[in-house]
């Protein structure tokens, strides 16, 4: 099970008690904007180092495009990847493990530090 499903199920059942029914979606739009600000950070880097080695290899119209698109798919990939019988047999896998739970705070707060060095990595485009 990788970290982000570890993630995305430490989420489910923190909301679990609270929203019965509302935990999926909670967890499903967690985990997308946890890798869409992972995404964001990776291709700010990207940009940074780029501009730095003064190469032009995409607009920023297009690369802001790509990100869109890119975002949407993800959101997609997770929503079809945690719906339904696939989620259920990943939670019986979870559940039979027994793994430690996450601090929820910290698990809150990631995507927003991701974001935070995401904007930093900007300013040096």
């Amino acid at each position: 099970m990788t970290v982000l499903e570890q993630f995305f199920f430490s989420v489910f059942s923190h909301f679990k008690g609270q929203f019965k029914q509302k935990a999926n979606t909670i967890a499903l739009v967690y985990i997308s904007v946890l890798e869409i600000a992972i995404m964001f950070v990776l291709g700010c880097f990207f940009a940074a180092f780029l501009s730095q080695l003064n190469s032009d290899v995409m607009s920023s119209d297009k690369g802001w495009t790509l990100f869109v698109l890119i975002a949407i798919g993800i959101h997609f990939k997770n929503w079809i990847k945690y719906g339904g019988k696939k989620r259920k047999v990943m939670n019986a896998k979870f559940n039979r493990k027994k793994t430690a739970e996450h601090n929820i705070v910290l698990l809150l707060l990631l995507p927003f530090i991701c974001l935070g060095f995401g904007l930093l990595l900007l300013q040096a485009v």
